[in-house]
């Protein structure tokens, strides 16, 4: 790679992890690595808690944390390690918000048609405080069960997503995950999470690098392109071990 990067920011599902598993240890330690030579940032839709599952137990206890930006929800929250983690900034949403984002999912969800799943895991509407997510099968879903919805119904997904965007224009609707659909504030995605992340570290957006499995247009990753970051597309948790590995070189 021609690029040598001074920040390095990754999505989190497909790309240092399998879509909601647990981070491989292998991984951890090569971020652990990373730390020692650069800030390291991680951008998902996931909410905080599920970092605590997935992220944080493959991440050795002597990695350099205060290295290290968190930002859970598309980047409507960022936290930074300082002797524990902290919020560095918190758009939640208020009760109206989150009144008016229900009711405009569940009168779209009508109006789009969209087929009722015949099992459903977990929560299909799941309230992180700066960001709702609709997941079509619920977000405990196995990669297998989303991956087979949406090879019937992600047609209707998109739809959805335009529905929604019509209903809401006070935020930013985009698609996420496989099967999906994650409102935040407006304005506030993954894009607006690598500006803060410049103004946090004083690192200029062109001297970052970003990693992610969904660079392609639609992508959930795509949008950081907008703010002129590089980027490298991987397509899964071993190509971007390969990358970090040939970084650290």
């Amino acid at each position: 790679m021609d690029h040598h990067p001074r920040l390095m920011a990754f999505d989190l599902d497909g790309t240092l992890a399998e879509s909601k598993q647990r981070m491989p240890a292998e991984m951890g330690e090569l971020l652990s690595k990373l730390l020692k030579k650069m800030p390291v940032a991680v951008m998902s839709g996931a909410g905080f808690p599920q970092f605590e599952k997935q992220f944080f137990p493959a991440v050795p206890m002597e990695a350099n944390l205060n290295n290290l930006y968190i930002f859970p929800t598309n980047a409507a929250q960022c936290f930074i390690y300082r002797d524990n983690w902290k919020p560095q900034y918190d758009h939640a949403f208020s009760q109206m918000d989150r009144d008016e984002i229900h009711r405009a999912i569940a009168d779209a969800s009508v109006e789009v048609s969209m087929p009722e799943p015949k099992q459903v895991w977990g929560d299909i509407v799941q309230d992180r405080g700066a960001q709702i997510t609709f997941s079509a099968v619920g977000q405990d879903a196995s990669v297998a069960a989303k991956q087979e919805w949406a090879a019937l119904y992600d047609n209707k997904r998109k739809e959805l997503r335009n529905a929604l965007s019509e209903k809401l224009k006070n935020y930013s609707v985009s698609t996420g995950g496989i099967t999906s659909i994650d409102i935040t504030p407006k304005g506030v995605t993954k894009a607006y999470g690598i500006k803060r992340l410049s103004e946090l570290t004083g690192i200029p957006v062109a001297q970052m690098l970003y990693v992610g499995d969904a660079l392609e247009e639609g992508g959930n990753d795509a949008v950081v392109k907008d703010t002129g970051v590089p980027t490298h597309q991987v397509f899964g948790p071993e190509e971007t071990a390969g990358l970090i590995t040939s970084l650290l070189k």
